[in-house]
């Protein structure tokens, strides 16, 4: 099934939607931090009738198994432009994200002045570089879902080389050409492999505390440009800032993670 598909929700009372978590989204068992802020962020743009999201934040509380869920949404103001919601994903009586967003709508935005101090990052053109799912045993059914390359200098660390640099950097899209929305850009904020893998240190994966995104525009259709950094790895912490850029040369979606370190093993 779809992105689309596979991210409904059916409302289901005042300000409760219900949902499902399907198969193959999940890394390690656990159904993906983005693919589960998508769906909430779904169920927010049609409970404040807002159909964009322009900056939603997660504190993830547990994991997420396939399996029925409901999303839970209260209103805390809605203007002219924006509405801002609170909002919880459960599974049962388990509480797995914990929501704050202000939805709008991303076609409707005034013009104004841009500054851009950055530009995407410098890839290979996706054909050559490293397909994510293309050592067999290794790939979690997550990355058959999405079609995710990672640029050949960054995917060293498959192969106990990783490049001394907290960076990831790559291609990302929809998997049958599904065009990428603003919620599949939540998806990509958080589908590609934690910097640290790179960053020779103790690998492991880094479970999300706190991840909040930023989208800036719809993006064009085509692949987007990815492209993850982190600076500060302490206290048991690090951060991700993440970047999204269209196939326009539009800086489309940003993001900042806070993980947990991998302790060593």
């Amino acid at each position: 099934m779809s992105f689309l598909a596979d991210t409904t929700v059916t409302a289901a009372g005042k300000g409760r939607f219900d949902t499902h978590l399907r198969p193959g989204w999940d890394i390690g068992g656990n159904a993906n931090g983005g693919y589960m802020l998508a769906i909430v962020a779904r169920a927010i743009a049609l409970h404040c009738e807002r159909p964009d999201p322009i900056t939603i934040t997660a504190h993830y509380l547990n994991p997420g198994k396939v399996g029925p869920a409901e999303v839970l949404c209260e209103t805390v103001k809605s203007g002219k432009r924006f509405a801002t919601v609170t909002a919880q994903l459960r599974a049962g009586d388990r509480p797995l994200l914990q929501v704050l967003a202000t939805s709008g709508d991303l076609g409707q935005v005034p013009e104004s002045p841009e500054m851009i101090d950055g530009e995407p990052p410098q890839l290979p053109e996706p054909e050559a570089c490293r397909p994510s799912d293309s050592e067999e045993g290794i790939a979690p059914p997550f990355l058959g879902k999405v079609d995710l390359r990672l640029h050949p200098d960054d995917s060293g660390f498959r192969r106990g080389e990783p490049s001394g640099e907290a960076c990831i950097r790559g291609w990302f899209r929809l998997q049958e050409t599904e065009q990428v929305s603003p919620w599949a850009m939540l998806l990509g904020l958080d589908a590609f492999p934690p910097t640290i893998f790179n960053a020779r240190l103790p690998m492991g994966w880094a479970p999300t505390v706190e991840l909040t995104c930023h989208i800036r525009a719809r993006p064009a259709p085509g692949w987007l440009r990815a492209r993850f950094t982190t600076r500060f790895v302490s206290g048991g912490f690090l951060e991700e800032d993440g970047e999204l850029w269209d196939s326009q040369g539009r800086l489309v979606a940003q993001s900042r993670q806070l993980g947990l370190v991998p302790r060593p093993a």
